[in-house]
């Protein structure tokens, strides 16, 4: 397979499991749940180059033009760099045969940048600890992330 061939795969992975995650998302929301707002992750975004990488808490930053679409880019283009650092640890030869485990650990791992990252930086603190309800925050991201991971799984079972 040609290395052009075998980065567009990776890519589709990203995508397809970004959208499953999205897809999770919205059944979250039927449920009742809340979920991440991207307009936030946009806005944030869109401070940074101002010098402002801190929130407390984000929705009471000032808005900025077009954050929704930025933080909608932003999700998709995180999606597909994760998708590319599985590629760093399981190689091409896995998009032959993928198995659920290296995927499904994987998408797990990858809870770390919003509980690490984007949640301190949100001004919701360390793994949500600032939020009303932190385990329930927490439960959310460990689901949402294996969700992700499950897709990386089903992006590249659909495309071997």
């Amino acid at each position: 397979m040609a290395i052009d061939e075998v980065m567009m795969r990776w890519v589709l992975i990203g995508v397809i499991a970004t959208l499953l995650t999205d897809g999770w998302a919205w059944l979250l929301r039927r449920a009742g749940l809340p979920t991440l707002d991207y307009a936030l992750v946009g806005r944030w975004l869109a401070h940074m180059p101002k010098g402002r990488w801190w929130h407390n808490p984000i929705q009471r930053s000032t808005a900025m033009g077009h954050e929704r679409l930025l933080g909608w880019l932003a999700h998709y283009v995180l999606g597909v760099g994760f998708a590319l650092l599985l590629a760093l640890w399981v190689g091409a030869a896995w998009l032959q045969q993928p198995t659920l485990w290296p995927a499904l650990v994987f998408g797990l791992a990858s809870v770390v940048v919003p509980w690490c990252v984007m949640q301190p930086a949100f001004g919701a603190g360390i793994a949500a600890s600032r939020m009303p309800k932190p385990w329930r925050a927490r439960l959310q991201s460990l689901s949402t992330h294996s969700v992700f991971g499950a897709g990386l799984f089903v992006g590249a079972w659909l495309l071997a």
